[in-house]
């Protein structure tokens, strides 16, 4: 996989880490870090709007006219407008404050909801970006442990139709940080 992916199996399905950016990536939806209001924004969640097109933003409209706001810890999915992926699933991770408000629960169940949307929609693949270490502020060495716990689990329970799942990273300082808890959890399993 070379010094930019780092991978590992999980019942019948792969799960990798690799470098890169999440709105090039093939699979057959990638995962937004959207806000509650899923109207576009900075980071992630700014890069799929621009590189999907208008097709996505509208479609995030139709769906706060119905229910107002996506709930911390959600998910929803909108077609992948211009992007390589079919769709793109937003969900919202929590903001950062500190640890001692459910953070970690909100997070994992960010990853979990977007694989479940994900299973319903019978896809294969997934790409998810590192969900809320940018500029809500969620240490990465912590959220690192609560996405791939939150993945393998999903991947260990599930006769899911979900076979790939990809962490895609955009800096080297985060890939590194996934990469060797990655390798920690395949050392601890062996």
């Amino acid at each position: 996989m070379g010094d930019n992916a780092v991978g590992i199996a999980v019942n019948r399905a792969k799960l990798s880490i690799t470098r890169g950016d999440i709105t090039r990536q093939a699979t057959d939806a990638i995962v937004n870090a959207a806000n509650s209001g899923l109207m576009g924004g900075g980071g992630v969640d700014g890069a799929i709007h621009r590189a999907g097109g208008p097709t996505i933003l509208e479609e995030c409209k139709q769906i706060i006219a119905r229910q107002r706001r996506l709930p911390i810890g959600q998910a929803v999915m909108t077609a992948g407008g211009n992007l390589s992926a079919k769709y793109v699933i937003h969900t919202v991770g929590p903001v950062w404050g500190g640890g001692g408000k459910g953070e970690a629960t909100l997070l994992a169940s960010a990853y979990r909801e977007s694989l479940k949307l994900a299973a319903a929609n019978k896809l294969a693949s997934v790409s998810f970006p590192s969900i809320s270490t940018g500029v809500y502020g969620y240490p990465v060495d912590q959220a690192v442990r609560v996405a791939l716990e939150a993945i393998i689990l999903f991947l260990q329970k599930s006769t899911t139709t979900v076979k790939e799942v990809v962490v895609v990273l955009f800096d080297s300082r985060t890939f590194d940080v996934y990469s060797e808890a990655l390798k920690e959890i395949e050392s601890k399993e062996k």
